[in-house]
């Protein structure tokens, strides 16, 4: 089943040349000319992803509320194509996921949207639900009892027995038939229904559990989908901390990612999330390091670069969005990150010039990374 994408364009350039790449790679293409054509088909049908050409800001806004405010499209990824003057602040400030400038040709687009392709098809994944019914424990200030009705990747509905929790983050335990020892997965509830039901999200999964559910699932869904292959990107700066990498598919700032390096026979990897996005050219990544499991990964992923000399090579793949970021709203406000390494300057750049000009954020990171080098020959006996 392809993925679907809605266009709001009245340039008949644009379309034409959208047509041509979302067709080459696989997303079926609605196309509205207004505003008020698109909210309607957000009202009436799925879409993985909404792509607006901003002529009108407020016009291109409400049509990004629309979407998120819908709930078969609140999970659509959003996608804005702007002039030079509006640029990447004003396509954040409406809400966007991804800012592309406007204008394009076929190659430099085709670029641009494997990106997103490939994040579309992990977002889907994520929300493709199993209906099973097995028991469940639920661990807070109590103890609970519950089965599910449903499962994803990324949660799970359930149905309490008895009284629903109220208190936030949870445990819950349960065994997934054929797939072996249990699950002891953290969670948060993320919607309560009638009748004692809830919806679980999950947090803070560790490979192996992630691992566990992605067979299960694919092992029992109608028609499992095969990721897009890893991005191969170069990397131009590291710290404790993140990383700079340079790729004409950047992932949308707010992605989680897994970046992976062979180090020897070893496959070395950890998790990242994406601060800072660069249509066409990089991404800063920031190591998440709020478990112990995540900051060892860092430690050796760091270890393994640094062996490799100058611009080494890693792939990244996209693990989805984070809903729960400050940057899913309009505004782009800072991200805040758990388990952040402190006083890191790398970083730190990400999280506050991310809606500076591509030209003035690496000028930047050059003076840092020329100050680094300065300050480590000084030190050097």
């Amino acid at each position: 089943m392809n993925l679907k994408a809605l266009l709001l364009s009245s340039d008949e350039k644009t379309v034409r040349i959208l047509r041509r790449v979302l067709g080459d790679l696989e997303i079926d293409l609605e196309h509205c000319s207004t505003a008020d054509d698109a909210i309607r088909q957000i009202t009436r049908q799925r879409f993985e992803g909404i792509i607006v050409d901003v002529t009108n800001m407020e016009e291109a806004g409400g049509v990004l509320r629309g979407a998120k405010a819908a709930p078969t499209n609140k999970r659509a990824l959003a996608i804005v194509l702007v002039e030079a003057s509006i640029g990447m602040k004003g396509g954040f400030e409406m809400g966007a996921h991804f800012v592309l400038h406007k204008p394009f040709a076929v190659e430099r687009a085709k670029a641009s949207f494997r990106a997103v392709r490939a994040l579309m098809k992990r977002e889907r994944r994520m929300q493709m639900r199993v209906a099973v019914q097995v028991p469940v424990t639920c661990f807070g200030d109590s103890q609970y009892k519950a089965k599910t009705l449903d499962l994803c990747e990324g949660g799970m509905a359930i149905q309490f027995s008895g009284r629903t929790p109220k208190e936030n983050p949870l445990r819950f335990s349960l065994t997934l038939p054929g797939a072996g020892p249990g699950l002891e997965l953290e969670g948060e509830l993320a919607w309560e229904g009638n009748g004692g039901q809830a919806g679980v999200r999950f947090k803070d999964a560790t490979d192996e559990q992630r691992s566990t559910l992605r067979q299960w699932l694919s092992s029992h869904l109608p028609e499992p989908e095969q990721d897009d292959p890893p991005v191969i990107c170069k990397v131009t700066d590291h710290s404790l901390g993140g990383c700079y990498l340079t790729t004409s598919s950047p992932f949308p700032r707010g992605t989680r990612v897994t970046l992976s390096i062979k180090s020897g026979e070893v496959k070395v990897h950890a998790k990242g999330f994406v601060l800072v996005a660069h249509p066409e050219f990089g991404m800063g990544v920031e190591f998440l390091q709020k478990t112990t499991e995540q900051r060892d990964q860092g430690k050796r992923l760091i270890t393994a670069l640094r062996a490799k000399g100058e611009s080494p090579e890693l792939q990244v793949e996209p693990e989805g969005l984070d809903r729960s970021s400050a940057d899913d709203r309009p505004g782009g406000e800072a991200l805040a990150t758990e388990g952040s390494v402190k006083d890191d300057a790398l970083v730190d750049l990400f999280r506050q010039q991310f809606q500076a000009p591509v030209e003035t954020f690496l000028q930047q990171m050059r003076e840092q990374r020329q100050t680094a080098e300065s300050r480590s020959l000084s030190a050097t006996p």
